[in-house]
């Protein structure tokens, strides 16, 4: 019985931490903690996201707009002011996203 209920207990525990649960960090529309949606900053260096563009297997589809980035995988490219930052790398991304013209988000 105690078996069972540290069990549970972990399974929790690692539900209720984003930085836990995997790997990736990848959480519903979030990653570690940071809303995938808003105004984002692209960075040369500390960035807040690691990000590689791809074809195939995304783990965002991302609409780019002008204006209200309220939903999850609208981004507005800024430069003052962001969300969270972003920079583009070709390997070991955080994660990956496929750019798109409708239908934004998670699958």
């Amino acid at each position: 019985m105690r078996t069972a209920s540290l069990a549970a207990t972990l399974a929790a525990t690692l539900a209720a931490s984003p930085a836990l649960a995997g790997s990736d960090g990848m959480s519903g529309c979030t990653w570690n903690g940071i809303n995938l949606w808003g105004k984002v900053q692209v960075v040369d260096s500390f960035p807040d996201i690691k990000v590689q563009v791809v074809e195939s297997w995304p783990d965002l589809k991302v609409e780019v707009v002008e204006h209200w980035p309220d939903e999850c995988g609208k981004w507005e490219f800024t430069q003052s002011f962001p969300d969270f930052k972003i920079q583009f790398v070709d390997s070991f991304p955080d994660i990956k996203i496929k750019y798109v013209d409708n239908w934004p988000g998670v699958d």
